[in-house]
């Protein structure tokens, strides 16, 4: 018996998601020198996922912490802010603090919903930055893949207001830095580079981002993607994305730097060579030293 067209599209799609997109089960260990607060709600009254978790050192700091708000990926249908690529990396240590941030899924409602998330996430870590030690001044945003996307969309949509909804309005949702890996950047162009046109089926995480097709929702794709933002004032960006990656178009990334130094943004783009969605190529002296000297250049966190 054959499947359906569209049932193949969605066991596929969740199958690459399930590949590109590890998750541990459950809260990572805490290493003995860092102290998680978990599931702060971000949203009054609002859904489960919107909630992030605070990583801080147990040794508090004499100056109050630069952030590191960290989006996981998932192609905004799965993942968890649980599996925390920066705790793991060990810049806690180093000097920040980290914000794990959930959001809302597609199952749960399409774009712009999770920028709105993310933003709301950013304005309440203003609002509790006191109660925590944290510097308001000195917020940078990394994302993985659908992560990517967002902490991409955080950095040149940060002053588009009508991403700006629910409470804490008199706080800036905009970041100093961001850190994009491998993360969608231009869906029109995504959906009609070769090798990628699976990506404008109707089951793709892409279609079921914007509520449908990007051909037939044009308006929409273009306000999904960062490209369209970059202006001026958009901070610094640190893009990292593989020669190889069968997911996500490498020239997502590429487009992106090329939108923001445009416009005079500082932008450095590392295109691993054979590296693909993900994995040890990531993980390597080299890259983490790209985006530690990066962080450290633009928020200079706190010695203690």
């Amino acid at each position: 018996m054959s499947i359906p067209r569209a049932l193949a599209q969605t066991v596929l799609f969740a199958t690459l998601a399930s590949i590109a997109f590890p998750q541990t089960k459950g809260a990572p260990p805490v290493p003995p020198d860092v102290t998680a607060q978990r599931d702060l709600v971000y949203v009054e009254n609002g859904h489960a996922r919107q909630k992030l978790d605070l990583y801080l050192p147990k040794n508090p700091a004499t100056k109050p912490l630069p952030v590191i708000i960290w989006v996981h990926g998932g192609g905004w249908q799965a993942g968890s802010k649980d599996n925390v690529l920066p705790l793991r990396f060990g810049f806690v240590g180093r000097g920040y603090a980290i914000a794990s941030v959930g959001y809302r899924l597609t199952d749960a409602a399409p774009f712009p919903a999770q920028i709105q998330d993310v933003k709301a996430a950013v304005r309440w870590l203003r609002a509790h930055a006191k109660q925590y030690g944290l510097d308001q001044e000195r917020f940078a945003a990394w994302g993985s893949s659908a992560g990517g996307h967002l902490v991409a969309m955080l950095g040149t949509a940060g002053d588009v207001k009508r991403f700006d909804v629910g409470a804490y309005l008199e706080q800036s949702s905009r970041v100093q830095a961001v850190v994009d890996f491998y993360g969608p950047s231009d869906f029109a162009a995504f959906v009609a580079t070769p090798g990628y046109t699976s990506h404008a089926a109707p089951m793709s995480p892409e279609s079921k981002l914007i509520g449908g097709t990007v051909a037939d929702h044009p308006d929409q794709a273009r306000a999904a993607s960062p490209v369209t933002y970059a202006t001026k004032d958009d901070p610094p960006f640190l893009i990292l994305h593989g020669s190889a990656d069968p997911t996500v178009a490498p020239n997502q990334s590429e487009r992106m730097h090329q939108a923001l130094r445009a416009v005079g943004v500082e932008s450095t783009l590392h295109l691993l060579p054979g590296a693909k969605h993900g994995g040890p190529e990531f993980n390597t002296p080299e890259a983490l030293g790209w985006v530690t000297a990066f962080l450290e250049t633009k928020l200079q966190p706190a010695r203690r």
